[in-house]
């Protein structure tokens, strides 16, 4: 962290009242979010640029962030989604032969609002224990305000959300070497990696907007559907939902991953829960019940959808999170569809899931040869 430069002082005020008092990095002002944590070591340009993270202020768990800097392949999206960005300790003089700048320069230029030198353990056994809550960072003094202030901390609420991280276009991304596959990615705020993961291996991909209709993808004439991640409440979703349905109708391969995951299964009659303080970092086990074997899997999502809840003559529950025993994954049994709700493109973390892209790309070969 700066040292020997003007520290200029910060806070976060919790809606249950608490303040931490810490110093100001990035850009300067006021902003609100809901406030959550993610365990992860590394990978923090993708956590800062990964759109699951809409309308959230993002503490790291790990004392010190930014040690290798932030460079021009990283991102998970061109811009930050996320409302502000707490940590312990940030680094000042990164090193690593891709770096560009330091993480402080790249908060300023997207205008995220940072705090740092605040006591991170505390306010991640506080979340843990009274779940997530909605919090403020502001660089201006909030303690002469509190009653009011909290009044606007308590009435936040994250709102369309993938609408307003989703393409509004169709965007096409030729495949590496000869292409082999046609894949549609629904939009509903995916990473670049799921993209990446499938270039590389021969698929070209157009993603699509998060509202696209059954009617239009099958107009696309594609041999696969990627579900992909993105922030919120997944029943919030009711159009993308509705549109699922008809999707499964189509008898196209399916590839759901996190909240993509999540509306399949709405799409088949499953509920939903939101979890105590959430899964999100790099260490998540995941246990694969069709290949008995425990997973290290990335994870980032606030909500569950209810093991009991799937109806067991439309699917079942095919992963399960080896701590809480949440669903993880589901197999659809009357269209050829899977999903997980864990990231197996995440390279900032473990990398034992990536086997899923290749199970897609064989449902694919299957469909292309039954056609």
């Amino acid at each position: 962290m700066a040292l020997f430069h003007n520290i200029r002082d910060a806070w976060l005020l919790l809606e249950d009242g608490t303040i931490y008092t810490g110093s100001s990095f990035g850009a300067a002002g006021t902003t609100i979010g809901e406030v959550v944590f993610t365990t992860s070591m590394t990978g923090y340009q993708e956590t800062l640029t990964d759109p699951s993270y809409y309308g959230q202020i993002v503490t790291q768990t790990f004392p010190l962030i930014g040690n290798y800097g932030v460079n021009d392949e990283d991102s998970e999206a061109p811009n930050p989604a996320l409302k502000g960005y707490i940590v312990r300790e940030w680094c000042e003089n990164p090193s690593n032969f891709r770096c560009k700048e330091n993480l402080d320069t790249f908060l300023k230029e997207h205008n995220v609002i940072g705090l740092y030198d605040i006591d991170t353990r505390a306010l991640t056994r506080k979340l843990r224990e009274s779940g997530t809550m909605n919090g403020m960072i502001t660089t201006q003094d909030p303690t002469g305000n509190v009653p009011e202030l909290l009044e606007q901390i308590r009435a936040y609420r994250i709102v369309d959300a993938v609408k307003n991280v989703s393409v509004t276009a169709p965007e096409f991304f030729e495949a590496e070497g000869e292409p082999q596959y046609h894949v549609a990615l629904l939009d509903y705020g995916y990473k670049h990696n799921i993209r990446r993961g499938l270039v590389k291996r021969g698929c070209s991909v157009t993603v699509v907007p998060y509202n696209t209709t059954a009617q239009e993808i099958a107009a696309m004439g594609v041999d696969g559907i990627m579900l992909s991640n993105g922030p919120g409440d997944p029943a919030q979703n009711v159009e993308a939902i509705a549109n699922l349905k008809e999707m499964m109708q189509l008898k196209i391969p399916i590839f759901g991953i996190c909240l993509g995951h999540q509306l399949l299964a709405l799409a088949n009659g499953a509920k939903r829960e939101k979890l105590h303080y959430g899964h999100r970092g790099g260490n998540q086990p995941v246990t694969d019940i069709d290949h008995g074997r425990t997973l290290v899997t990335t994870q980032n999502h606030g909500y569950a959808i209810i093991n009991e809840s799937i109806d067991p003559s439309v699917g079942r529950v095919s992963h399960t999170n080896a701590n809480d025993r949440t669903c993880e994954g589901v197999k659809y049994l009357k269209a050829p569809a899977f999903t997980v709700q864990f990231h197996p493109e995440a390279y900032g973390g473990p990398r034992d899931t990536a086997y899923l892209f290749d199970e897609f790309l064989d449902m694919m070969k299957k469909y292309r040869e039954e056609k």
